[in-house]
């Protein structure tokens, strides 16, 4: 059985890349600045003190923020153990497991974005089965080249695998892992209208060697057909 840092650790998988893509922790940071981000006028007179005690608001979050996007369009790449740090500070807080959800759908409409304008009508316009097949091509890259994972297809489900998940651990019950099921299962409604139920069947932190999560990944359109 493979042992793996408990919520704090400082220690890491010996396995652990030494990188990641930028936009996973830009997606961490931004889903914490945006849930702390109150709906009121942003210039009453008690947002000051409001910035002090809500850490996305923070001038750190702020910067760190702008650390990311830049490293995103630079093509840098952050520090695999940067990354499971912000995991770990989302995973103490009360409402770690709606951070991890967020954070997922952000990454997902962030990388959608990065597939061209023209890719994008195509599989939107195209035929059920063609879709299908550019869509899942365009889905496997982006598990490769953001997520640092792969992505299987048996039938009507796909499966996404993850060895170096940037969140297990980071709070009980793999609440972590609710940001890598969120990200497919927002993917999967962005590029073929689907996005049903993602289930978590294995687990780094029941002992597995990677997560995987597996969904249906029909579109309306196929099922309608």
């Amino acid at each position: 059985m493979i042992r793996r840092p408990g919520p704090g650790s400082s220690l890491l998988p010996r396995h652990m890349p030494p990188t990641v893509n930028p936009r996973i922790p830009l997606s961490l940071l931004e889903a914490v600045r945006r849930i702390d981000t109150p709906e009121e006028d942003p210039d009453a007179e008690y947002v000051q003190e409001l910035r002090n005690k809500r850490l996305g608001l923070s001038d750190t979050v702020y910067q760190q923020i702008r650390r990311y996007s830049d490293a995103v369009k630079r093509g840098q790449m952050i520090p695999y153990s940067e990354a499971t740090g912000l995991g770990t500070l989302i995973g103490r807080r009360p409402d770690a497991k709606a951070l991890f959800i967020s954070a997922g759908e952000i990454l997902a409409n962030d990388v959608y974005q990065a597939i061209s304008p023209g890719r994008r009508r195509l599989i939107r316009h195209a035929p059920a089965m063609v879709a299908r097949r550019l869509a899942l091509g365009n889905i496997r890259q982006i598990a490769r080249r953001f997520f640092g994972g792969s992505l299987n297809s048996t039938g009507e489900f796909v499966s996404l695998t993850i060895t170096d998940s940037v969140t297990v651990n980071s709070a009980p019950d793999a609440v972590g892992c609710e940001y890598y099921a969120s990200a497919l299962r927002e993917l999967l409604r962005l590029l073929l209208n689907g996005g049903g139920a993602v289930d978590h069947v294995k687990c780094l932190e029941k002992g597995a060697s990677s997560c995987v999560w597996q969904a249906e990944w029909r579109s309306q359109r196929s099922k309608a057909a």
